[in-house]
């Protein structure tokens, strides 16, 4: 299990030129596909196409990790694979708070489609940030590593004993800041963020939405980028890995909208992973042993096959618990929340 400490990439390796490179070609085509062409479209996906196009995304990062094995060698691709699971698995939890913000808010399934791409183009700059932010900060500062661990322990024990996912709208400093700073109309105008009134622009709910759900992610993130980061301090990887998974997930929320209920295990399973690799984070900082990323990859994919097996074999009789609070109080955005 104990291995030689792995030493930290090296910025002139000609590898990491290449594979920007690589990456960025990859990642510029698949958008102008995905968010580009096929968001013309005003209707939703179909579950078979959101399918077809998870299993799209899913192929392109398996195509990607096997640019890492041919070019970087097998453990930078199993750091690579097991970072996308971390952040795929993550995602999946995610999906059912969207899922809630959208439901709050009451927002027309035509228009749900417009949030998450605008969502996902946000979430990839706010990740290269927090990615770029948090590799300097525990270069310089490394019992950073024994937080970040703690904090992952804490999360994955909060989400093993939560009853299900949760989201008050009221109480959320995202909507409260938007309210406060925006003049935003009563109802939804078509897909617009913004509209005008009386020579005057004002937000729309959509907006509101569109901040909430960029909220949530960010704080999703202070989990799923500690997680990786215990898995390697590459930059490369933990960016590319992250941006895979990010970049599927409208697809994916469309797939898990409809098959809810055979996840209804995954966040016992997640809550057990974050614990796994906060002990994993503190161990080896504090002694200096590098467990397997190979190790670190089979219990990670094993405790997920296991989730899902169990919750088919047991399946829920009912949907999954989502408590949403606030919503009789608020009808699209509650006139009292409305700044004059």
């Amino acid at each position: 299990m104990n291995e030689t400490p792995v030493p930290p990439p090296d910025p002139s390796n000609p590898y990491h030129t290449i594979g920007w490179i690589v990456f960025g070609c990859v990642i510029l085509i698949m958008m102008a596909l995905d968010l580009g062409f096929f968001s013309k479209k005003p209707k939703d996906p179909t579950f078979r196409t959101a399918l077809t196009w998870v299993l799209v995304w899913v192929g392109t990062a398996m195509g990607f990790n096997v640019f890492v094995y041919l070019t970087d060698g097998k453990v930078k691709a199993v750091e690579f694979l097991t970072g996308y699971l971390i952040e795929q698995s993550l995602s999946i939890d995610n999906i059912f708070v969207f899922l809630m913000i959208f439901t709050f808010f009451r927002v027309p399934q035509e228009y749900q489609r417009r949030v998450l791409v605008y969502g996902i183009i946000g979430a990839i700059i706010m990740r290269g940030i927090m990615i770029v932010g948090a590799s300097v900060l525990i270069q310089k500062f490394d019992w950073l590593l024994y937080l970040l661990g703690g904090v992952l322990i804490i999360t994955g024990f909060k989400m093993w004993f939560s009853k299900g996912a949760e989201f008050d709208g009221e109480k959320n400093i995202f909507f409260r800041l938007v309210s406060k700073m925006f003049r935003i109309t009563k109802e939804y105008d078509g897909n617009h963020f913004f509209t005008v009134r009386d020579g005057r622009r004002w937000a729309t709910p959509l907006f509101m939405v569109l901040v909430v759900i960029e909220g949530t992610d960010l704080v999703f993130a202070l989990d799923s980028i500690p997680a990786i980061l215990a898995i390697t301090h590459d930059q490369f990887i933990l960016f590319t890995s992250n941006i895979f998974a990010i970049l599927g997930l409208r697809s994916l929320y469309f797939v898990v909208h409809g098959i809810m209920k055979y996840f209804h295990h995954l966040h016992y399973g997640l809550s057990f992973i974050l614990v796994a690799i906060g002990l994993k984070m503190i161990y080896q900082h504090h002694t200096h042993n590098h467990i397997s990323p190979f190790i670190t990859l089979g219990i990670i994919a094993g405790v997920l096959v296991l989730c899902i097996i169990t919750s088919l074999i047991w399946p829920e009789s009912e949907k999954p618990e989502l408590t949403i609070k606030g919503q009789d109080h608020v009808q699209n955005i509650s006139e009292d929340e409305l700044p004059n």
